[in-house]
């Protein structure tokens, strides 16, 4: 089979391997059909994150089960499934309570896309071995295209899982949202709008094609963080210190602020403003596997449409050449999909 490589700063690269094979009854095997870069993997892609390849690439994906182990017993062959981008095993007490990250029966940091923890291969490659497939295998719910629910196996469903509670604990409240990552902050306007928000306002001093989507969205436009404005909510999807550090600092009292970004070093936070202000500030890891399902179901009903957020479509024959331009949020397709 091909399997999919970042091997350097701007290099991507198909490579012959072994098609992976059940090695337990509770695996499936999977075809990607429809996959997108998360905005850690333009990062990875860019040179600006510190790991080395070459390694296989990409945890976003919508798949057909090619083969299923004798325990699997909620999908089969045929079928298209969203995967989550982390391996957890769904019964372990990390699992149970709703932080699959944490799993303790596989290794520390296991995920697909990126051997933190393991090669467990990536989700632009020809196939894919996925271990415990009867808790990390979702079934895509009927009316609901491969392309929609790309993204739902990280990016959008860490999206819901941060907006949510944050609208459910101040229903209707006014939101701000730093961009700059390429996908994450247009998601949270997205959820945000459709779960109720007051108002949306949008920060993002990089890429102006978000700034227009954000727009499209109903979102309110600003040049910079507002001084002397407060939001019960505020989400930094900047990726950069002083978009944290505009999040941090505009968050009402008892209001919550969660940073989406992946941060390599320790940066500054406005510690003394966020305890007079009484903030709860979140972040890490997404476990998003619990909320992949409530995800899909409000693509199915309608209540969010994912794919004005996709930049660009390319063939799975042309992704290393494709991905390796940068492309914000692209949906790589297999015929037919």
């Amino acid at each position: 089979m091909q399997r999919f490589e970042f091997v350097k700063k701007g290099e991507l690269r198909y490579v012959d391997a072994p098609m992976p094979v059940l090695e337990s009854d509770d695996d499936a095997i999977v075809q990607p059909v429809v996959s997108t870069t998360c905005d850690l993997d333009r990062f990875m892609i860019a040179g600006l994150a510190p790991f080395e390849g070459p390694f296989a690439l990409g945890h976003e994906t919508v798949a057909k089960v090619l083969e299923v182990g004798d325990n699997v017993s909620h999908v089969k062959p045929g079928q298209l499934v969203v995967p989550a981008w982390h391996v957890a095993c769904g019964t372990c007490a990390s699992c149970v309570s709703g932080r699959p990250t944490g799993c303790t029966n596989v290794p520390r940091n296991a995920m697909f896309g990126l051997p933190a923890g393991g090669d467990y291969g990536g989700f632009f490659s020809e196939a894919v071995r996925i271990p415990f497939a009867g808790y990390a295998l979702a079934p895509l719910p009927e009316g609901v295209s491969a392309r929609a629910a790309a993204s739902v196996g990280d990016n959008l469903s860490d999206t819901y899982g941060a907006v949510a509670p944050a609208l459910r604990n101040a229903p209707g409240s006014d939101v701000l949202v730093i961009g700059g990552t390429g996908s994450v902050g247009v998601f949270a306007v997205t959820f945000a709008k459709a779960l109720g928000a007051s108002s949306v306002s949008y920060v993002d001093a990089f890429d102006p094609e978000c700034v227009e989507l954000a727009r499209r969205l109903g979102a309110e436009i600003l040049e910079e963080a507002p001084r002397g404005r407060e939001f019960p909510a505020t989400f930094d999807a900047s990726g950069r210190p002083d978009g944290l550090h505009a999040a941090l600092s505009t968050v009402a009292p008892n209001g919550t602020c969660h940073s989406f970004g992946i941060y390599w070093q320790d940066v500054a936070v406005p510690a003394y403003s966020m305890y007079m202000q009484g903030v709860t500030f979140t972040m890490g890891r997404p476990n998003v596997g619990p909320n992949i399902p409530d995800v899909l179901a409000l693509i199915a009903d309608g209540t969010v449409d994912p794919l004005p957020v996709f930049s660009d479509v390319v063939s799975f024959d042309d992704a290393p050449t494709a991905l390796a331009q940068g492309l914000r949020k692209p949906l790589v397709v297999r015929d037919g999909y």
